[in-house]
């Protein structure tokens, strides 16, 4: 018979289990404890539950145990980049950060990514496969196993679009904001996407009080089609149709992610015609400087043209911020992370 992934078990899914292997319902909670917020690699951890008990367990279940591979420290800001072994010999990036709030990390949901955007490293070596929910929770345990320091914000921003991986990173957001796991709130997490619309609409039917990012990244169809592929299926419009909607139905603030790139999107006119798309709604606009890749085409906006386009939203009424840039010296800041190959670091 084979193993199942105990992690991958919601609550309700748990108790279930537990009562189909002849056991109390109530030694669930222990286990997705054990589990969920202490973030054990084995069985015989669960102090708690008995050895009979913990041997059954083992002969039907196992524990996912994420391996970091690599840990690259900023000698700039103290950002850390984990390099993380995946089952399968592939590897993602998960990237921790430290802020006067709290410790954020940013997580990957695929190996890869199928998007194509252009000023982003993730999809350069194209798309492997979607993380499972315990994939993209585990990378959080691993973290703080390593760190030995609580993460209690957490960003769907690293490798792979969110909403590609919907009913997984939708579970994974569960298991997270679980108060017998990691108990992380809802409005701790944010979540990133290029703007699938169709997930829009059923991401705001799910009662999940993240916040919503939406990578727009310019201010007409012909000049994001340019950037980011996933413009020539769903128009400006109809993006922001969806994310009018969410705000409707979820009573939250839409935050729009915005590269700035030299030449392209940066000017007056742009920030000008931004103001006019988002007015009206609920919204906030993050500024990000974009971030040079290898064999990228885009380079990074000037310092002065990122105060005057922020300055200019914020006369208009749109408040505006300006991501702070952590990791680039290790190529963990925004649109930097690649998915990797076991083999080729050993090499």
């Amino acid at each position: 018979m084979d193993k199942i992934n105990i992690n991958e078990l919601a609550m309700e899914e748990l108790e279930k289990y537990i009562e189909s292997i002849g056991e109390k319902k109530f030694h669930a909670r222990q286990i997705f404890k054990w589990l969920h917020r202490i973030g054990v690699t084995s069985f015989d951890e669960m102090s708690d539950i008995s050895k009979t008990l913990r041997d059954k367990l083992k002969d039907m279940a196992y524990i996912p145990n994420l391996e970091i591979i690599e840990c690259q420290k900023s000698k700039k800001d103290g950002t850390m980049k984990f390099l993380i072994k995946l089952d399968d010999n592939t590897a993602i990036e998960s990237v921790f950060m430290r802020y006067h709030h709290g410790n954020t990390l940013c997580v990957s949901t695929q190996v890869g990514c199928k998007m194509g955007c252009k000023f982003c490293a993730s999809t350069k070596e194209g798309f492997e496969r979607h993380l499972l929910a315990s994939e993209i929770e585990g990378q959080i345990l691993t973290v703080q196993r390593y760190t030995n320091e609580r993460i209690s914000n957490v960003v769907y921003m690293g490798i792979g679009e969110p909403l590609d991986n919907y009913e997984n990173v939708v579970k994974s957001i569960r298991l997270i904001n679980n108060p017998y796991g990691l108990g992380i709130g809802a409005r701790h997490i944010s979540l990133s996407t290029c703007g699938i619309v169709p997930m829009i609409y059923k991401l705001a039917e799910e009662n999940i009080q993240c916040t919503l990012s939406i990578s727009l990244h310019a201010t007409t169809d012909e000049k994001r089609k340019e950037i980011m592929p996933i413009a020539n299926k769903y128009s400006i419009e109809e993006l922001l149709t969806a994310c009018k909607e969410y705000i409707k139905i979820t009573k939250r603030r839409i935050s729009f992610e915005y590269a700035l790139i030299y030449g392209e999107n940066d000017s007056y006119e742009d920030a000008i015609a931004l103001a006019k798309l988002l007015r009206g709604m609920i919204a906030h606009v993050n500024l990000i400087p974009v971030n040079e890749i290898k064999n990228g085409q885009y380079k990074k906006a000037t310092e002065k043209s990122v105060e005057k386009f922020m300055n200019t939203l914020n006369s208009c009424g749109i408040v505006t911020t300006v991501r702070r840039e952590l990791g680039s010296d290790i190529d963990a800041a925004c649109g930097q992370l690649r998915k990797k190959y076991i083999e080729s670091i050993n090499k």
